[in-house]
């Protein structure tokens, strides 16, 4: 008997047509659709920082790798005739590397960091402990002290210490007079006791408030099991909340290495009352100033500028790759 012949009507519903049914298709088109609605939503919250950091940050850079390869120039020598701007390449980088005073004033800089940036991690580090010892509205009251300094601009505190030391009308002055002690904060002997006295005090309350916040991440059933096994609270805050808080004190350390290697405006301001101690030259960033303000030599300056932010990085690298190393 031959096969009964399947009605004409039932093929279409036995074998469906390939592909997805008409009613299902739009979905399936409007799913990516939608999530790269969504994607988009989420990138567009970077939108403002990756323009101001194209804007403020890359477009400079740009602008002072430029500018730092070429020069001004007089055609008729001595500063005097018609001046032309001239393509040198990388002679100004040259002279900048072979620069006597833009390495000295970087080696007082560096000295300078070695003793200031480990100071003010210590007694950061210190005083979060201290806060994370205390009660909860203690450590509120004490927390928002410290961090007052910080809230103070640069400038005014540097004016404030100015005051502080003087030695007519500065307190300081006066006090350790009263112990037979006849101290200059403006000589060069305690030029830079004065400078980082100043930045410890600025830098303290900020570094604290970063420390403070990476404890009060570490789980407390440890220390309740530290306690339990008779560990005391100086053992547990060195065996424990300090390895664990030193991811915060590598970044702490970093950001204080920034700063110290670019010191420009305290110095400036120390300037002013004592020239005969802070030259013009004392600091990188104040040869940096005064070769593109005062000598006018704008291209070798912005030199200067790309071989201290190359410093910068490099030192920057190096401690956070030793640092990886020592935590490993």
């Amino acid at each position: 008997m031959t096969e009964t012949t399947r009605p004409r009507g039932t093929h279409h519903a036995d074998h469906p047509a390939s592909g997805p049914p008409t009613g299902s298709s739009p979905r399936v088109r409007r799913r990516p659709r939608w999530r790269a609605v969504q994607a988009f939503k989420g990138a567009a919250l970077t939108f403002p920082f990756l323009a101001g950091f194209g804007l403020f940050v890359l477009v400079p850079v740009v602008m002072a790798l430029k500018e730092s390869v070429f020069a001004t120039k007089s055609a008729g020598g001595l500063g005097f005739g018609e001046q032309t701007v001239a393509f040198v390449g990388l002679d100004n980088f040259v002279e900048g590397l072979g620069d006597q005073v833009f390495w000295a004033g970087m080696l007082r800089v560096f000295l300078y960091a070695l003793v200031v940036v480990p100071s003010t991690q210590l007694l950061s580090l210190a005083c979060a402990l201290l806060l994370d010892a205390a009660r909860r509205r203690t450590a509120a009251r004490l927390r928002v002290v410290l961090l007052l300094p910080y809230m103070v601009p640069g400038v005014v505190a540097t004016m404030v210490w100015l005051f502080q030391y003087s030695p007519v009308v500065g307190p300081l002055s006066a006090f350790f007079r009263l112990f037979g002690l006849d101290l200059n904060f403006y000589s060069g002997e305690l030029v830079w006791f004065s400078i980082g006295n100043m930045a410890l005090w600025g830098a303290l309350g900020f570094n604290m408030l970063i420390l403070y916040g990476a404890l009060q991440s570490v789980p407390h059933e440890i220390f309740e099991a530290a306690r339990l096994d008779g560990a005391g609270e100086l053992r547990i805050a060195l065996a424990i909340k300090v390895p664990f808080v030193r991811s915060s004190l590598v970044l702490t350390s970093l950001l204080s290495i920034i700063g110290t290697l670019q010191l420009f405006d305290q110095t400036l301001l120390f300037r002013a009352v004592t020239p005969e101690t802070i030259t013009k030259d004392f600091t990188p960033a104040m040869m940096i100033y005064n070769q593109a303000f005062q000598v006018g030599n704008l291209n070798y300056a912005t030199a200067l500028s790309v071989i201290l932010a190359a410093v910068v990085g490099v030192a920057s690298a190096f401690v956070y790759r030793f640092t990886n190393r020592e935590e490993a």
